[in-house]
Formats: structure tokens, sequence, C-alpha cells
């Protein structure tokens, strides 16, 4: 038993080397044949703390030829305050206040569409207001579209992770990018199902982007940013998931709440609200990821030392993805502690949607 699993580990190991073959990093030095202009678009719903951050990343870029429009979707703090104090008169920045979410619609994809309204660029980014990014991140994302001949591209940040729930399930989203998606199917086939994408950081060809209907195609939809990919790919556009943790952050939760009602709007409804998929995830990660921890807990005690290589297998593929993403190593040794965590999210969210049960995300709520 022990030998099987720890060759099924090793197999693990050597499947995420080769997956992210097919994740292409931003360039360090993007060539980009012509300079389009850019609308840089964030929707902003209580976003106060992450204001400055956020327009202190826009003003900073290097990309000339852009416009930056920021929506103030109907906040209830002191938003608009801190809008027009870090704007100061700026020129390149546009402030728009939006109406109230009509019904069929969840708020953020009504934001950006209310966004693009108003966009005159020939991309579009559509950026949180939590992301901060380097000088060189839109010339570098326009540069990698252009090689690949993308409609869209969007990625991951790399994370900051202040409280310990955001230490077990934020990183956890690299893991489950590089471990269960096809990479290969994701960037280089027009296979819908094979498909992930992250409202964070996403950048639009405009006119791909207008001719799927934009946001108002996946105006429902809790997981919009993985929905609107797949109809991109489905009209036989190429859609290209990026390794941009070397020029995009991102800080999205500060608390213990944040991070458990956050997680749990997206995680059940990431996997298309399937019990099976659940039931099936749950076993996987509580016999190969959870397990681990307490065979070497039990290793230790009998002196079978064997028994720890299964759990520090584990701790080489986390730390693997965490290198790869910028996240830090030594989060590498809590994956049994992810992957509960991330299963008990996952759980508690299916319940919910099992009792038919709204879930809520910044005073709005959603079924």
């Amino acid at each position: 038993m022990i030998t099987a699993l720890i060759a099924i580990h090793i197999a693990f190991f050597l499947w995420l080397v080769f997956n992210r073959l097919f994740l292409p990093a931003l360039p360090k030095q993007p060539i980009v044949k012509a300079e389009p202009l850019v609308s840089l678009l964030v929707p902003l719903r209580n976003e106060e703390r992450n204001v400055p951050t956020i327009i202190r990343s826009l003003k900073e870029t290097d990309w000339e030829r852009a416009e930056f429009i920021l929506l103030n979707d109907q906040s209830t703090d002191g938003t608009q305050a801190v809008l027009d104090r870090e704007i100061a008169g700026d020129k390149r920045f546009t402030i728009l206040h939006g109406v109230e979410l009509p019904d069929g619609w969840v708020g953020k994809v009504h934001a950006c569409h209310q966004l693009q309204k108003h966009a005159s660029g020939d991309y579009l980014f559509f950026i949180d207001a939590d992301v901060r990014f380097r000088k060189q991140a839109v010339r570098q994302t326009i540069g990698l579209m252009e090689k690949r001949r993308a409609a869209l591209l969007s990625g991951f940040p790399a994370f900051e992770v202040p409280v310990f729930l955001s230490k077990l399930l934020v990183p956890m989203l690299h893991f489950v990018i590089l471990f269960h998606l096809p990479l290969a199917l994701a960037n280089y086939a027009k296979f819908p199902a094979a498909t992930a994408a992250n409202g964070m950081w996403m950048a639009f060809e405009r006119k791909a982007y207008d001719a799927i209907g934009g946001h108002e195609s996946v105006r429902a939809s809790l997981v919009e940013d993985v929905h609107i990919a797949r109809t991109l790919k489905r009209a036989g556009h190429k859609v290209l998931l990026a390794n941009i943790t070397s020029s995009v952050k991102c800080r999205m939760y500060e608390t213990t709440g944040e991070v458990w009602e956050g997680f749990l709007k997206n995680s059940y409804t990431g996997i298309g609200r399937s019990p099976l998929i659940a039931i099936a995830l749950t076993m996987f990660y509580s016999i190969f990821y959870i397990f681990p921890l307490f065979l070497a807990a039990a290793g230790l005690v009998t002196a079978n030392w064997m028994w720890l290589v299964p759990y520090a297998l584990t701790i080489l593929q986390r730390w693997y993805v965490d290198m790869v993403t910028n996240q830090r190593w030594y989060l590498a040794f809590l994956l049994p502690l992810q992957a509960a965590a991330m299963l008990a999210v996952m759980l508690t969210a299916m319940k919910k949607s099992l009792k038919n049960e709204p879930y809520t995300w910044k005073g709005r709520h959603y079924s």
C-alpha cells in the first residue's frame, strides 16, 4: 500500500511538471507591433481600503495610450471619497456611478457591463480593485496576446495571504489549476470544457468581446470569468491562461469572514454544482492529501520512516506549485490543512445549494 501511494505521488509530481510546460509566462521583454488604445476597467463595491493601491498601479503603467474607467457600484463605505482624493483631477480617469442591479444579473457582471459601455479601447482590461501590478504588466499582456493570437488572456496573480484561512484556501487556486486543468487543452485547443479564467485580470480583444455579447452573455453567472471564456471558445476564439504572477499581485481578503464568504460563493458553483464531483473530490483529497499527514505522524511514532515519504511528496508538489507561482515556500507544509479547508468550504456550499439557501457577498444575495 505504501509503495503504491509513493508511486502515485511521484506520478502526480511528474504531471505537475509536465502540465506547467503549457502555462506561458508573461514575457520579460514583450514585443508589441502597435500601440492600440487600452481601456483599463475597474469595478468597485466597498473597496475603500484598496483604492489607493489600484490607483497607484494605474497611474504608473508604462502603456501611454490608456484610459482608466472606474465604476463605484453603489458602495456604502468611503470608496467615493478615497477615489476623489487619490485621482485628484487626473484627466485620464473617468468615474462612473453604478445603477441599481437589475433582476437576473450578478453584481460584478453588471458592473463590468456598465464599464465596457463607456470604453473606447481596442483592448478591454477588466481588473479587480484588490489587484496591484507592475508598470509593464499591460505591455506584457498585450505582447503575449499578439504572439499567441489570443482574444482573451487571463491569469491568477501572486497572492498576499494575511489571515490564516487565506493561507489555506487562496494558494489552492494555483494548485487546482496546475493539477486538475489539462493546460495543453486549455491553451492550445478550442475545447470549452477545458477552460479556466480569473476575473481579477482579464484582457479582451474588443472585437471578439463584442461579437459574443460581452458580459451580458453571462449576466446570471457567479463564475462569469470561466463562462465568458467558454463562450469565446465556442465562437472559435482563442483563450489563453497565463502565469502572470511575476507582474500581478492580489490581496483578496483581509478577514477570515471575507475568505469564507468569498470561497463559499464560488467553490460549489465552480464545479457546476455537481454532487458527484464534490463527492469524488472529497474522496480524492482525503486519500491522497490529508491521509499522508496522519500516516507520517504514525510513522514518527512507530519509526516506520517509509510512512513519511507520501507526506514529503505532497510537500514537494505544493512547493513546486508555489515556486512557479511566486507563493511563500513554507506554505507547502500546510497542504493537508489546505485540502481539508477546501473540502470544508465546498461541502458547506453544496449544503447551502441543496437547501436553496443564498450565498452572500458584499451585501448582495445570490442563489
